[in-house]
C-alpha cells in the first residue's frame, strides 16, 4: 500500500464539478520535494532575523529589573529549548505533507472552522507587521534627518512597506536571500552594541554579571512569557518547513527533520538569550530597555547608521518569514481562489497599518500575553490531532474538498472549537503559566472530544485504514499533487507532470 501512486479516486477527486474550488488555490496547494529551496545554513539564517526583534530587548530588560542577568539569559536560553520540542513536532506537518499551517487546521477545525483560528493568527501577524513596520520607518527617518535634515516618518513607512511586501511576493528564495544578508549584519552589530553598552556600564562603576534590580521579577512568570513571545510561530511553523529540504523515503523522524533542529535547538534560542541580554545590559548601565536609544545618545555619525541599519534589516526579516507570509496564507486559504497570495499580502499591510501599530507599541506585552494565551491552546490541538489522533497519516485530498471528512458538522468541527475555547480560557485565567496551562488543556480536550464523541459520526478514512501508509508523502517518497485531471494524486518526484497545477509563491 505505502507504494501506490495516489489515494483512490472517490477521496483524491477535489472540486471536479467545482464544488470545492473554494478551497484550493495555487499558493495553499502542498509543497513538492523538488520546491523546497531552503536548506541547513538558509533555515537557520531565517530564524537568526526573526528573533532579532526590538520587543526581546525589552524582554531582558523585564527580567534584570529583579534577577541576576546570568539567570535571566538561562531562563531565556531554556524557555526556547522547551519551545523548540513543540516547534519540531508542528514543523513536521510541513516537512511530511508540504502544507500550510490555514489548511492543515482544516483536518481538526473543519473546512470552514479552520478560518477562526487561521484568520486570528493571520491578523496578529499583520498587526506585528506594522508594528515592526512602524519601527523600520522610524529609523530610517533618523538616518534622512540625521544626513540631510529631511523629517517624515509616514513616507517612509510606506516606503519600507511595499517593499517589503514586493521583496516577499516574489517568494521563498528572495525571503531566505535577504535572511542570509541580514542575519550575519544584525550578528556583528549586536556584537559591537554588547561592547559598547558593557563599557559604559564600567564606566559608571556597575558589574553587569553582579547587578539585580529591586523589583519583584519571578523566574517561572519570566519562562512562560518568553514562550507565549513565540507561540504563534509555534503553530504556523509549517508555512516555513514546508520549504525546507527533506529527503524523501526517509521514515526516521529526525533524520527525516534534521534541518529543523539546529535551528530550532540552537539558533533560535541562542539568538533569543543574546538579543535579550543586550537588553538587560542595556537597562542596567542607562536604565532603558532600548539599547539603540542608548547608544544613539552616546554618539552620532557612522554610529547612529549602524544602530539605524540594524533595526530596518532586523523588521525586514522577522516581518517577511514571521509576519507576511503567515499573514497572507491565512487570508488566502480563507478567500481562496478569488484572494491570490500577492493580493493577500497587500490586505495584510491594510491591516498592519490600520491597526495604528504606534498605539500598539505602547501596550505591546500586553497584546503579546493575551494572543499568546489563546494561540497555546491551538497548538495542543495540533499535536493532539496530527500526533496522538491520526499518527502523522493525513488525507490531504480530503482537505480541499467541500463534501469530504473534514466537513464535520457544517464544515465545523465542534471538537477542535471547544477544545480551542477551553483551553483559550483556561489560558487566560491562568495567564502568567499560560502557555503550558492552554496546550495541556486544549490538547487533552480535544483528544476526549473525538473519541468519545466526533470520531462515532465522522469517520475519518486515516484512522478507519489502520493508518495506512497511502496517507503519508515525504516518508514515502511521494508529493501531493494537484494534476490536471482535477484530482490530487500522490506521486514520485520523478512522475510530476508538467501540467500539474504550480504555487504561484515559489
Amino acid at each position: 500500500m505505502a507504494h501506490q501512486s495516489h489515494i483512490h479516486d472517490s477521496s483524491s477527486s477535489v472540486g471536479s464539478s467545482g464544488a470545492g474550488q473554494h478551497l484550493l488555490e495555487a499558493a495553499i496547494l502542498p509543497v513538492w520535494l523538488n520546491q523546497r529551496t531552503i536548506g541547513f545554513f538558509g533555515f537557520i539564517w531565517l530564524w537568526i532575523g526573526m528573533a532579532v526583534i526590538i520587543a526581546t530587548f525589552q524582554l531582558g530588560a523585564g527580567g534584570v529589573a529583579g534577577l541576576p542577568l546570568l539567570h535571566v539569559v538561562a531562563i531565556i536560553f531554556f524557555a526556547n529549548l522547551v519551545l523548540g520540542v513543540v516547534m519540531s513536532l508542528t514543523a513536521d506537518i510541513g516537512t511530511e505533507h508540504g502544507l500550510s499551517f490555514a489548511v492543515y487546521l482544516r483536518a481538526p477545525f473543519g473546512i470552514k472552522g479552520t478560518h477562526l483560528p487561521a484568520v486570528s493568527r493571520g491578523i496578529v501577524a499583520a498587526i506585528w507587521f506594522g508594528v515592526q513596520t512602524y519601527l523600520g520607518a522610524l529609523a530610517l527617518n533618523g538616518i534622512v534627518e540625521y544626513l540631510w535634515g529631511f523629517d517624515n516618518w509616514i513616507l517612509w513607512y510606506t516606503l519600507f512597506a511595499i517593499v517589503q511586501i514586493a521583496n516577499t511576493a516574489l517568494g521563498i528564495r528572495a525571503v531566505e536571500m535577504l535572511a542570509s544578508i541580514a542575519a550575519p549584519c544584525i550578528v556583528a552589530i549586536s556584537v559591537w552594541m554588547y561592547f559598547t553598552l558593557d563599557v559604559l556600564a564600567e564606566t559608571q562603576g556597575i558589574n553587569i554579571w553582579t547587578f539585580v534590580g529591586d523589583q519583584d521579577v519571578a523566574a517561572l512568570g519570566l519562562f512562560f512569557a518568553n514562550m507565549a513571545f513565540w507561540s504563534a510561530l509555534a503553530v504556523d511553523i509549517p508555512n516555513l518547513t514546508r520549504f525546507l529540504r527533506a529527503p524523501g523515503g526517509e521514515r526516521n523522524f529526525f533524520t527525516r527533520n534534521r534541518n529543523v533542529f539546529v535551528a530550532q535547538f540552537l539558533a533560535l534560542p541562542a539568538t533569543q538569550a543574546w538579543i535579550a541580554l543586550i537588553g538587560g545590559v542595556s537597562f542596567i548601565a542607562a536604565g532603558d530597555w532600548n539599547p539603540v536609544t542608548v547608544i544613539q545618545g552616546q554618539g552620532g555619525g557612522l554610529t547612529l547608521v549602524a544602530l539605524l541599519l540594524m533595526v530596518i534589516l532586523a523588521q525586514w526579516s522577522t516581518n517577511n518569514a514571521a509576519n507576511l507570509i503567515p499573514a497572507a496564507l491565512t487570508f488566502v486559504n480563507a478567500g481562496a481562489p478569488r484572494i491570490s497570495y500577492p493580493v493577500a499580502l497587500v490586505i495584510a499591510g491594510l491591516i498592519g497599518t490600520a491597526s495604528m501599530p504606534w498605539l500598539i507599541l505602547n501596550h505591546l506585552f500586553t497584546f503579546l500575553s493575551y494572543y499568546g494565551a489563546v494561540l497555546s491552546a491551538v497548538g495542543g490541538i495540533m499535536v493532539a490531532d496530527y500526533y496522538l489522533l491520526r499518527r502523522r497519516r493525513l488525507n490531504v485530498p480530503a482537505l480541499f474538498e467541500a463534501k469530504g471528512q473534514f466537513r464535520f458538522a457544517n464544515g465545523f468541527n465542534p471538537a477542535g472549537i471547544i477544545a480551542w475555547v477551553v483551553g483559550g480560557t483556561m489560558a487566560l485565567v491562568f495567564l502568567e503559566y499560560a502557555y503550558a496551562v492552554g496546550f495541556v488543556t486544549a490538547l487533552v480536550v480535544y483528544l476526549v472530544l473525538m473519541k468519545t464523541w466526533i470520531l462515532r459520526h465522522y469517520p475519518q478514512e486515516e484512522l478507519v485504514s489502520d493508518f495506512d501508509d497511502r496517507f503519508l508523502a515525504t516518508s514515502v517518497g511521494r508529493n501531493w499533487v494537484y494534476t490536471e485531471h482535477q484530482r490530487f494524486e500522490r506521486l514520485t518526484t520523478d512522475d510530476i507532470p508538467a501540467s500539474a497545477l504550480k504555487r504561484e509563491d515559489r
